[in-house]
C-alpha cells in the first residue's frame, strides 16, 4: 500500500479540503465520503471520495479496496432507489482531481441521451438552490440508512 503523489507536485484538492464542498456531504461510509455533485443535470449525480490520498486502485490494500467497492455498491443502490434510476453509471478517472473518487450517476427515464456517457452529453450545469440541494441530500441519506 503506497501513497501516490499528486501529478507534477500539484496539491490535492481532496486532501486539502477544497473539493468537494463540505456543504455537499451526504454521508461517511466505510472508506469514503459521499457528496452530491455540484452539477445536477443528471439528478442525484454524486461523488464518493476516498478519505485518504491515493490515486490508483492498486495503491490500496486488498481489504481496503474491497471495502471501497462495497461503499460504491451501497451508494449506487441508494441512488437507484432514491431517483428510481433505470441504470447507475460509474466513473473512476482522476485526471482532473488526482485522488481516488467515483462518480455515481443515476440514469433516469427521460434521460436526454441514454446511450451516451454523461461526460459526452453537452449541457449547461444545473446548480440547485440550497433548499433543493438539502432535500436531495436528505433523500439519498434516507436510502443509505435502509
Amino acid at each position: 500500500m503506497t501513497e501516490s503523489p499528486a501529478p507534477y507536485g500539484a496539491a490535492c484538492p481532496a486532501c486539502e479540503g477544497s473539493w468537494p464542498a463540505a456543504a455537499d456531504r451526504i454521508a461517511e461510509l466505510s472508506e469514503g465520503t459521499l457528496y452530491l455533485h455540484t452539477d445536477q443535470f443528471f439528478p442525484g449525480w454524486s461523488v464518493l471520495v476516498l478519505r485518504r490520498h491515493a490515486t490508483e486502485l492498486f495503491d490500496l490494500a486488498r481489504d481496503e479496496r474491497g471495502r471501497l467497492v462495497e461503499d460504491v455498491t451501497h451508494a449506487a443502490r441508494a441512488l437507484k432507489e432514491a431517483f428510481d434510476a433505470r441504470k447507475v453509471n460509474y466513473a473512476l478517472f482522476g485526471n482532473l482531481v488526482p485522488h481516488i473518487h467515483w462518480h455515481l450517476i443515476p440514469r433516469l427515464a427521460g434521460d436526454p441521451a441514454p446511450r451516451e456517457p454523461v461526460f459526452a452529453v453537452r449541457h449547461d450545469a444545473i446548480e440547485l438552490r440550497p433548499d433543493d440541494r438539502a432535500e436531495r441530500i436528505a433523500r439519498i441519506r434516507d436510502r443509505l440508512r435502509r
